[in-house]
């Protein structure tokens, strides 16, 4: 997996012309559509959405653009313990280049982040999630088994479902711990896979398990993984 970065300073930053701007945001886009024609959403996707937001904040508030520049020092006064700086460039000519960049730069990350997104939304389309056998009451612990396309091979984590706050609201999130590889077939099937792991492990009683299957084979780390994790949580804050 590569990934050409973009800095999150890449507009203000270095030389401030309009024709380089194009040519370092294009670079990135072309690495972020490689990957998006393969199906790949992750780091690519967010990074993307980080850079969407971050040229609309300097849209709406282009002060901070201007406090973006570099400065030189201009005079130190030690008597009051000052320093005073001097931009190194005309403010309002770079400013008029900032607003040159931002039309031409967030249309261009608009189309590709809408073009991350219906894969996003494709991939999570093709997902169906299960219960493997009886779930008990408390779900937010346990097994989460996976699959891809028509593959035998089941990757079972041991997951737990975590809960944050926010000034505003509470959010649920995930975290998983790969476990094992199992072929499940006609003589293994997904319950047997659940009993071996009750057996082995003995942490669980009855531990709630999922089985989580794409119809369509995704790159792993990427996308299946990811996605599949977003659309579980989904899942069991609904239940």
């Amino acid at each position: 997996m590569y990934m050409n970065k973009l800095n999150p300073n890449w507009l203000t930053e270095g030389l401030l012309d309009l024709e380089y701007k194009k040519y370092v945001l294009l670079a990135y886009l072309k690495d972020i559509e490689h990957n998006f024609n393969e199906n790949k959403l992750y780091p690519f996707l967010g990074d993307l959405i980080f850079h969407y937001n971050n040229l609309n904040t300097l849209k709406n508030k282009k002060e901070i653009a201007a406090n973006s520049f570099p400065s030189k020092i201009s005079k130190i006064d030690f008597e009051n313990f000052k320093i005073e700086y001097e931009k190194l460039m005309d403010d309002s000519d770079s400013l008029e280049v900032i607003q040159d960049i931002l039309e031409f730069a967030i249309p261009k990350v608009h189309n590709h982040l809408k073009e991350g997104k219906q894969i996003y939304e494709f991939v999570e389309e093709q997902m169906e999630i299960e219960p493997v056998g009886v779930v008990p009451l408390n779900n937010e612990l346990g097994y989460l088994m996976l699959r891809s396309g028509n593959e035998r091979q089941t990757n079972v984590f041991e997951y737990t479902i975590t809960i944050f706050e926010s000034a505003e609201e509470q959010f649920r999130g995930i975290k998983t711990t790969y476990i094992d590889t199992f072929e499940v077939n006609l003589s293994n099937t997904l319950e047997n896979v659940k009993i071996h792991l009750i057996k082995k492990f003995r942490k669980f009683t009855n531990p709630a398990t999922y089985i989580i299957n794409s119809k369509t084979a995704f790159p792993f780390q990427e996308t299946l993984m990811p996605v599949a994790k977003r659309s579980f949580v989904k899942y069991i804050s609904t239940q």
